[in-house]
């Protein structure tokens, strides 16, 4: 289908110009004042593929293998249509396209909403959108992520709904969303593993506020939000994060605090723990995220990530602590190109699992580790 479209863009745009250029066909198949509009529509490819090579050791289990892979395909195109309206569009390929019941669209349509600027500082967005959770881990692309921590794993982070987002002062913006909580209805979600006494409730409803700001001439920044969705009736989630980044010229860091206090486990980390038959309930999780960035030269630069994420379950004991998990991921870009964002990427990816005592003696949970090495290279191909 994508050879396809831009296989008929790049035929229209010839018969343009060869329109333009022999007299025998008095008029153009596009007029000369509408080809204009093709400078206000972007069309990018974005691209992230390499060579894996990994281990997994866990128990008695262990197991490796090397294979290349596809880590992220998607096509965007977005266009201003009018003087204050604006459109935008994602399909991810890496993802299924089933249609999901609650939002009618495939899960690989991750964006599909205009914006509409209201006023010099405020605009409107409708649509299928990326919520406006706070933090900058989030704020990536998942182009750009080779592994995210644990809760961005396993967060719904494309909705539909609407939103709004309001320049207060000149570096402090807010934003509001009012969004569907789920992509699908319950039932089709989890099916026969439900807990006890659910109920669909009316709305499935995620209401999200953020602030942005920045400080001491744009050297450090915040990302603040706090957000309460309701999964089922009377029971909902309460998302914090807190992001802060510091950036001179060469040196960037990045740090996310994120809290989620879940009536109903919308995660599934703590369910997989406690393998039992329904979704568990009461369950928190706690997360700390840190990334540096420097820019070595104009042609390489490293960047090192590293994370902690704690599971906590409503257990019968004084300590509710189930597992936490940490990450390294230390990462050298090569970017041979000044005028073409193509990254050639050298990562190594480590991650660690440790279970409580209580989670091993009382669920048959047990530590375990992996070990990736990847090699490749990120590009988002401007088209058009």
């Amino acid at each position: 289908m994508i050879k396809l479209f831009l296989t008929g863009l790049l035929l229209i745009i010839s018969l343009v110009a060869f329109s333009q250029q022999r007299d025998s066909v008095p008029q153009p198949i596009i007029p000369i004042e509408k080809t204009g509009l093709l400078k206000n529509i972007n069309i990018t490819f974005d691209m992230r593929m390499g060579l894996r090579a990994y281990t997994f050791r866990g128990g008695d289990q262990y197991y490796n293998g090397v294979q290349f892979q596809n880590g992220h395909t998607a096509l965007g195109i977005s266009a201003q249509v009018h003087e204050k309206v604006d459109f935008k569009f994602r399909n991810r390929f890496n993802k299924g396209s089933d249609v999901q019941t609650l939002d009618q669209l495939g899960s690989n349509i991750e964006l599909a909403y205009i914006n509409v600027e209201a006023s010099p500082d405020l605009n409107v967005l409708l649509g299928k959108m990326h919520a406006f959770y706070g933090g900058y881990e989030y704020e990536f692309s998942a182009m750009d992520v080779l592994e995210y921590n644990d809760i961005h794993s396993n967060a719904l982070a494309y909705v539909t709904g609407a939103g709004i987002k309001f320049q207060a002062f000149e570096k402090q913006q807010f934003g509001l969303q009012v969004l569907n909580s789920r992509t699908m209805h319950y039932d089709d979600l989890y099916g026969n593993v439900a807990a006890q006494n659910i109920q669909e409730p009316d709305w499935p409803v995620a209401v999200v506020v953020n602030w942005r700001g920045n400080f001491f001439n744009d050297t450090f920044g915040t990302n603040y939000s706090v957000s309460y969705s309701n999964q089922v009736k009377k029971r909902g989630t309460y998302f914090f994060t807190l992001g802060h980044k510091y950036q001179n010229k060469n040196l960037t860091l990045m740090y996310d605090f994120d809290y989620s206090y879940e009536e109903i486990d919308t995660k599934g980390i703590a369910t997989n723990i406690f393998a039992v038959d329904r979704v568990a309930e009461n369950v928190r999780y706690i997360e700390n995220w840190l990334r540096a960035e420097y820019r070595c030269n104009s042609k390489f630069t490293a960047l090192l990530t590293l994370m902690t994420s704690s599971a906590y379950g409503n257990v019968k004991t004084s300590d509710d602590h189930l597992r936490t998990s940490y990450g390294a991921i230390p990462t050298l870009y090569y970017s041979p190109f000044k005028d073409l964002d193509l990254r050639f990427f050298l990562a190594y990816i480590g991650r660690y699992y440790d279970y409580s005592t209580y989670a091993i003696e009382n669920f048959n949970a047990s530590n375990y580790n992996k070990n990736e090495v990847r090699i490749g290279f990120i590009t988002p191909l401007r088209l058009l």
